[in-house]
């Protein structure tokens, strides 16, 4: 069965509930401490929310509606729960660098 290309909106979907796997399956892998959890845990809820949202954002029935709901995306707030873990050596950066948005020139 032949597809068609994937449009935009549809790869965006698809790359966030990916990122949302990679981050349950980072997740899974953190030390048991109690900084490691918490700091988890935030960014579980932020990276899961993000492409929850975008999803919810691509069923608005206007333009207006799209901007409003797109307004509630988690994706600042992730990269400072990755940053919050990188920086305090809780994970190796190395380990975060695929998580990271990449630099734009």
């Amino acid at each position: 069965m032949l597809s068609g290309p994937v449009s935009k909106p549809e790869a965006l979907r698809d790359r966030t509930k990916k990122f949302a796997m990679r981050v349950i399956r980072l997740f899974q892998h953190l030390p048991r401490s109690t900084e490691a959890q918490v700091l988890g845990k935030q960014l579980l809820r932020a990276a899961t929310s993000a492409g929850a949202n975008y999803r919810a954002a691509g069923r608005a029935r206007s333009k207006a509606e799209f901007v409003a709901k797109i307004g509630i995306v988690e994706a600042d707030e992730t990269i400072f729960w990755l940053e919050c873990l990188m920086e305090s050596g809780i994970v190796k950066p190395d380990l975060l660098r695929d998580l990271q948005p990449k630099p734009t020139s």
